[in-house]
C-alpha cells in the first residue's frame, strides 16, 4: 500500500497526505497544495507530539507543511520514515510502499 492511501495517514478521519504547503513573505501568505517539491528537512517534537513538520525546495522557495495524527506513535513512525527519505520528491515518498 502507498503511503499516501495507507489508513493510519489521516487525521480525524480526513487524508493528510500531501499536506497544504505555506510560505510566508512580504506580500503575506502563499499556500500551494499537491505533491509539489523535495524534502529538505523534518521537525518533530521530542517527546509525545501528534504532528510533524515538513520543509521542502519547490520552484527555489522554501514552503512548510505540517502532517497531523490521530496518535503519536504514528507520528513518530512517520517522521522516522520521511527522515530517511529527506531529497526525494513528495511524490516518490507518496508513492513509498508501506
Amino acid at each position: 500500500m502507498k503511503l499516501r492511501d495507507h489508513p493510519l495517514m489521516r487525521h480525524r478521519g480526513a487524508p493528510n497526505w500531501p499536506p497544504r504547503w505555506i510560505q510566508h513573505t512580504r506580500d503575506g501568505v502563499k499556500t500551494l497544495e499537491g505533491e509539489i517539491g523535495v524534502l529538505t528537512y523534518i521537525h518533530s517534537r521530542r517527546g509525545p507530539a501528534d504532528k510533524c513538520y515538513l520543509v521542502i525546495e519547490h520552484e527555489s522557495d522554501a514552503l512548510v507543511g505540517t502532517l497531523f495524527f490521530d496518535d503519536e506513535t504514528t507520528c513518530e513512525q512517520i517522521c522516522k520514515l520521511l527522515k530517511a527519505h529527506i531529497g526525494r520528491s513528495i511524490k516518490e515518498i507518496g508513492d513509498l510502499e508501506v
